[in-house]
C-alpha cells in the first residue's frame, strides 16, 4: 500500500512539474504569435526568454517534484492504463493559464508602448511581469483541483523557497551592469513592483475560479451518474 501512494505522489508530482513548465511555454508562444499577428514589436526578446526559462523553470519543478502526497489520493479510483499525462484536465488549465498570463503581460506592454515608455524600459516590466506569473503560477500548481489555500503552506517549504529565490536572482539581475546590458534590465520603483506584483496574482484568482468550476462540474457529473 506504502508503494502504491508513493506511485501516485510521483505521478501527481510529475503532472505538476509538465503543467508548470509547459504552461509556461504556452504563455511565451502566445505572447509571440500575438504581437506578431498584430504587428506589435515583440515583448521578449530571445535571450530574455532564455533568461526567463533559467529563472523561474530551473527552480520551481525542482519544488514541485519534492511536494508531498495529497490528502485523499488513495481514496481515489486508479488511472487507467491507456490514459495519457494530457487528459481533459491537464489540457484545460494549460490552455486557460496560457492564455491568462499572455494577456497580462502583452496588455500592458503595449500600454506602455502607447504611451511614450521606451522599447527598453516595456520589455523590462514585461519580463518581471512574466517572471512574476510563473512565480504565482507554481503555486496554482500545488494541485490540479484543490483549491492552493486549502493545502498547508508548510507542505511546500522548498517550493516557496524556489519562488523567492527566483524573484531574488531576477531582481539582483536587475542591479548588476553586466546583467543590465546583456538582458536589457534595469530597477523597478518598488511601488510599481508591487503593482506588478498585484496583477501577476490575477493568475491565481482565474485558477482559483477554474479549479472551483471543475470540482461543481465532478459533482454533478457524480450525482447523475448511475448506481449498480
Amino acid at each position: 500500500m506504502a508503494g502504491v501512494e508513493e506511485g501516485r505522489t510521483a505521478y501527481a508530482n510529475v503532472r505538476k512539474v509538465v503543467s508548470v513548465l509547459v504552461s509556461s511555454g504556452v504563455a511565451e508562444v502566445l505572447l509571440f504569435l500575438t504581437a506578431v499577428a498584430l504587428g506589435f514589436l515583440i515583448p521578449l526578446t530571445a535571450v530574455q526568454l532564455l533568461w526567463l526559462n533559467i529563472v523561474t523553470n530551473g527552480f520551481q519543478p525542482i519544488g514541485l517534484a519534492l511536494e508531498p502526497g495529497e490528502r485523499g489520493q488513495m481514496t481515489r479510483p486508479p488511472r487507467r492504463p491507456d490514459e495519457g499525462i494530457f487528459d481533459r484536465l491537464m489540457v484545460s488549465q494549460l490552455l486557460l493559464s496560457g492564455v491568462v498570463m499572455a494577456a497580462l503581460v502583452f496588455v500592458p506592454f503595449t500600454l506602455m508602448l502607447q504611451a511614450g515608455a521606451s522599447e527598453f524600459a516595456a520589455r523590462n516590466v514585461a519580463l518581471l511581469l512574466m517572471v512574476l506569473l510563473q512565480n504565482f503560477h507554481a503555486l496554482n500548481a500545488r494541485s490540479e483541483t484543490a483549491s492552493t489555500f486549502a493545502l498547508p503552506f508548510s507542505r511546500s517549504r522548498v517550493l516557496l523557497l524556489a519562488i523567492v529565490g527566483a524573484q531574488l536572482v531576477h531582481l539582483a539581475a536587475t542591479h548588476i551592469p553586466l546583467m543590465q546590458r546583456v538582458l536589457g534590465l534595469e530597477p523597478v520603483p518598488f511601488t510599481q513592483w508591487l503593482q506588478l506584483l498585484l496583477l501577476a496574482s490575477l493568475i491565481v484568482v482565474a485558477m482559483e475560479a477554474f479549479k472551483w468550476a471543475w470540482r461543481r462540474g465532478e459533482r454533478a457529473r457524480t450525482r447523475r451518474a448511475p448506481t449498480t
